[in-house]
């Protein structure tokens, strides 16, 4: 008996070093490269870096104010299309034909569009948008961020809706409610946390793709003529900067990436308030 208990102990102490050991590569992992883009670009980051433009190569200084709101205005396209459409679909989902073969078909094709590699969602924008207007634009950058944004977007709309109880429906419905105004009066404010939460999250995920808007977007040293011009933005410029020959060029594409680092943490950070708030204040 004594030997059975001494073994379990032991596996259990062994078990709880590996996990622990786990938690901390994964959790140093995340500190090791936040502290090496802060070691390599905070010297970079200055008023001119968020107010200039960038210089030509081979000169020193300059900034990438037109890369910081091209990023801004493709993000915003892509919000602006995203979300009403997989909020909407997620809605359809959970509320109005859960379990019906479109439904599936839906969830499938979503679950498919978030393993798509970028790159492919790149030249897909490219074909179908690029090559009819025959030019690089932000709108088809934004256009391709969307592809990205909508099937998380779905997804997310879709579970946190199926969270919200039952009787919150029923007692909608029992009031006299019709199905659509039950959902958007009700479902849909009982789980605005969580779906505000996803979108969040959703938005900083695709902040930081490159390939899409090489194939799309494209770049701009200046500021942008419009959404139907080439638009600069901060994941391009950090990877032309990075692979070119010019050291000034180089520290400037470690202080993007800090940028970039920083406003994605912001939003996890954002995005992890609004969720605890949320669920005090239905404890509450």
């Amino acid at each position: 008996m004594n030997a059975r208990l001494l073994r379990r102990k032991v596996i259990n102490a062994v078990m709880l070093a590996l996990t622990g050991l786990c938690t901390a590569v994964t959790t140093s992992t995340l500190f090791v490269i936040l502290g090496y883009l802060v070691w390599n670009g905070a010297s970079a980051i200055d008023w001119d870096f968020f107010t200039k433009l960038p210089l030509s190569p081979g000169e020193t200084g300059g900034g990438m104010a037109n890369a910081i709101v091209g990023s801004f205005q493709i993000l915003l396209l892509a919000a602006a299309v995203g979300i009403p459409v997989g909020v909407a679909a997620g809605i359809y989902l959970a509320e109005f034909n859960p379990n019906s073969v479109f439904s599936f078909l839906v969830r499938y094709t979503a679950d498919l569009l978030n393993g798509v590699p970028s790159i492919v969602v790149g030249i897909f924008a490219w074909g179908v948008v690029v090559v009819p207007m025959k030019h690089f634009s932000a709108l088809s950058g934004g256009l391709a961020l969307a592809l990205m944004l909508i099937p998380i977007t779905v997804r997310t709309t879709e579970q946190f809706l199926k969270d919200v109880p039952v009787s919150m429906r029923e007692g909608a419905l029992a009031l006299g409610a019709s199905k659509w105004r039950a959902v958007a009066t009700v479902v849909v404010p009982a789980a605005r946390t969580g779906i505000l939460t996803g979108l969040i999250l959703g938005v900083a995920r695709i902040a930081g793709e490159t390939a899409p808007l090489l194939f799309t977007a494209l770049n701009n040293q200046f500021w942008a003529k419009g959404w139907s011009a080439p638009i600069a933005s901060l994941p391009v410029m950090i990877y032309t900067h990075a692979i070119s020959p010019y050291e000034d060029w180089h520290r400037q594409a470690w202080a993007a990436g800090l940028v970039l680092l920083a406003l994605v943490l912001l939003a996890n950070i954002a995005a992890r308030l609004i969720l605890s708030r949320g669920a005090n204040a239905q404890r509450s």
